[in-house]
This record gives structure tokens, sequence and C-alpha cells, in this order.
């Protein structure tokens, strides 16, 4: 009785990918300069508030010399704001 090779089973195999250094970067009471990354996230986890923007690629940086802040926001997600230095 003939048997045959599982097809595709090669293909499912996939790669090895590199990881993409995803994360918190700076945690709360962190000392950050204009432009420093705070997050690096995939969508929306953790949204920006005073001082604080949102790249394309939905990193979250710091525009003023300051330190993090994390809150809680009304929809049960971060929101990270950079109070700025005394």
């Amino acid at each position: 009785m003939a048997h045959t090779k599982a097809g595709g089973s090669k293909a499912k195999q996939g790669g090895n990918v590199a990881g993409k250094r995803l994360g918190i970067k700076v945690f709360g009471g962190g000392i950050v300069k204009p432009g420093q990354i705070i997050v690096r996230q995939r969508g929306r986890n953790y949204i920006p508030g005073e001082n604080v923007k949102m790249g394309k690629d939905f990193t979250l940086f710091s525009v003023i010399d300051g330190t993090v802040h994390w809150l809680w926001s009304s929809r049960k997600k971060k929101k990270i704001n950079v109070l700025p230095l005394k």
C-alpha cells in the first residue's frame, strides 16, 4: 500500500522572526526628554495624555522635559502624562 508525505508540512513551519522590541520604555516617575519614546505598541493599548503625542505606528513619546505619570482613563485604558520638571 503506497503512502504519501503530508503535503505542505514544510510551508507550515514558518521561520524565526526577530522580536520588534515593543513595550514600556520609561515607567512611572522616570525622567524623559523631548522626543524620547515612552511606549512602543501595536494598537492603542496606552493612550496619550498631557505633553505626550502618538506617532503613526502608535508609539508614545514625550513633548517636553518632565517625569512620566500613569493614570487609568475612563475607558479602562492607561493614560500616560508627562509632568513638567519643577
